[in-house]
């Protein structure tokens, strides 16, 4: 299941190879970054994490069995990691209210977005993702943006794909909520009217 070229990798590490550890860093850095600063909030705390990622990673290389993708395993291991720090620093996150919205409402969101340049759109949303909980942005992420499978998140978090649809459910309708708040009204408005 794993690429070609991270097992070759991984097999270069085990064997010592240092400058091939080096390789598989830069090639997950940005990612496991990325997934560290959805579920922390803090850039800092972030970095930290990404670093310990790294380093259990290369800690238990030999017991990746290459059964799933490499992917998989390092997005688990940063889950678990960021998990472990949110703990340790008894962090309680406010949850975001979830509105009832009407399949209208939420077409009209998706309508609205579609007329945002391509960059402001992700930028948007971005910040938007950024203002849910941990685990929301985090599995938004996963599914979205790095494109994982149900399947994949669910190797990931540990629970099952049907708990990951929910879960993804959810977190959709806490981000439509928040992406109404963020847009500027007239945008909305104006595709409200346009609807009718």
């Amino acid at each position: 299941m794993t690429t070609n070229n991270d097992q070759i990798l991984i097999n270069q590490i085990i064997e010592g190879n240092s400058n091939a550890f080096a390789v598989l860093v830069d090639n997950y850095k940005d990612l496991v970054f990325t997934l560290a600063l959805r579920m922390l909030k803090n850039r800092e705390e972030a970095e930290e994490v990404a670093q310990d990622t790294f380093i259990k990673t290369y800690k238990s290389l030999d017991r990746f069995k290459g059964d799933s993708k490499f992917s998989t395993w390092i997005y688990r291991v940063c889950y678990n990691t960021c998990l472990d720090r949110i703990k340790k620093n008894k962090k309680f996150l406010n949850d975001v209210e979830i509105n009832e919205f009407t399949a209208h409402e939420v077409k009209t969101i998706d309508n609205a977005l579609t007329k945002i340049e391509a960059k402001e759109q992700e930028e948007a949303i971005q910040r938007c993702i950024a203002k849910l909980p941990s685990e929301d942005s985090f599995l938004l992420t996963l599914y979205y943006f790095d494109d994982l499978s149900l399947d994949e998140i669910s190797k990931v978090v540990g629970i099952t794909s049907n708990s990951i649809k929910v879960k993804l459910f959810r977190c959709r309708k806490k981000l439509a909520s928040i992406l109404k708040s963020q847009l500027e009204p007239e945008i909305i408005e104006h595709y409200e009217r346009e609807r009718r």
